[in-house]
């Protein structure tokens, strides 16, 4: 499959089946979010390789298979989308958005890390649902799975049901794990081995050509 990064360059991505859109967001991450070297991660771990997700979420045309992708894997019976900001802000937009444009009603709300300083001093911004709402959360990459517990702790201290933590990448560090535990349903988009092997695979790809 070939694909472009360039922002003047438009796939057909809103109309791609699931499968083929999955590969490009794939080959997406690869080329513009995933790097190797040495990094200090936001958990406090240091690591031999970083994703900046928001390279792939406010992408043009990345924002909108984010969208798509993470509709597919919402549970029918939500009628919202959550995440901690900044991350999950662009995710959650994106799936609102797609969703309407398929004819379901999806309420974006954005979890604050802190309470807000003036006004409401509210944790969450959004419409406010009724008590009892079921609202799935987004998170594009989840390492130990705090920053996600931490939304899904905020949801339900307003009165909201959580029951699905949905990712675009799981690093394998012990997330997964940690929302087990607490009793929550986790999909994700891709894995860590899936990035990975993907570039390998294109950097020997790209090594043949040069030659």
């Amino acid at each position: 499959m070939t694909f472009s990064t360039s922002t003047s360059s438009i796939p057909p991505v809103a109309t791609e089946d699931l499968s083929a859109l999955r590969q490009r967001l794939l080959d997406l991450f690869c080329q513009v979010a995933y790097k190797e070297g040495d990094f200090l991660l936001s958990s406090g771990q240091r690591s031999t390789y970083y994703i900046n997700g928001k390279q792939v979420t406010l992408h043009p045309w990345g924002g909108l298979a984010v969208g798509r992708m993470l509709l597919s894997m919402v549970p029918p019976g939500a009628i919202a989308v959550a995440g901690l900001t900044l991350g999950a802000d662009p995710l959650v937009t994106a799936t609102s958005v797609v969703a309407a444009l398929a004819g379901r009603s999806l309420t974006p709300l954005i979890i604050r890390k802190e309470a807000k300083g003036h006004g409401t001093q509210a944790y969450i911004e959004g419409p406010t649902l009724p008590v009892g709402s079921e609202v799935a959360v987004l998170e594009d990459v989840v390492t130990t799975g705090q920053s996600a517990l931490k939304a899904v702790e905020r949801l339900r201290e307003a009165g909201y049901v959580v029951q699905d933590v949905i990712s675009l990448v799981d690093r394998n560090q012990g997330g997964a794990e940690l929302y087990q535990q607490k009793g929550l349903r986790f999909q994700t988009v891709f894995t860590i081995a899936d990035l990975q092997a993907r570039w390998a695979a294109l950097q020997s790809g790209n090594s043949a050509a040069s030659q």
